[in-house]
């Protein structure tokens, strides 16, 4: 099984202290780690164009406010249409994979 990843020894440590082996833990934390990666792919692509979250807004046709929303790591209201919209704003198209749901091995 692949192992999960760890920016530190730190990390991996609380990980496996508070989070491995209780499954709602597990998946809570997982849940997590992907509105972390939305938001912060959404803020990648939005400064790598050299758009304001006000100039996004404009070309998606939402508010500044929700842009913001979009690219806080703690929210977890994405819609896939939502996400298109930004995609097509930035010329840039979604793509969703589906993984194996087999449990990691923590590293």
């Amino acid at each position: 099984m692949p192992k999960k990843r760890f920016s530190s020894k730190a990390s991996a440590y609380l990980y496996k202290r508070y989070v491995a082996g209780d499954p709602a833990r597990e998946q809570a934390y997982e849940e997590e780690v992907i509105n972390a990666e939305i938001a912060r792919k959404i803020y990648a692509l939005r400064t790598k164009a050299g758009l304001t979250q006000q100039e996004l807004a404009a070309r998606v046709g939402t508010t500044k406010s929700a842009i913001c929303r979009l690219e806080d790591a703690d929210y977890d209201g994405h819609s896939l249409s939502m996400l298109k919209r930004i995609a097509e704003a930035l010329d840039k198209r979604v793509q969703i994979r589906f993984v194996s749901a087999k449990k990691l091995k923590v590293a």
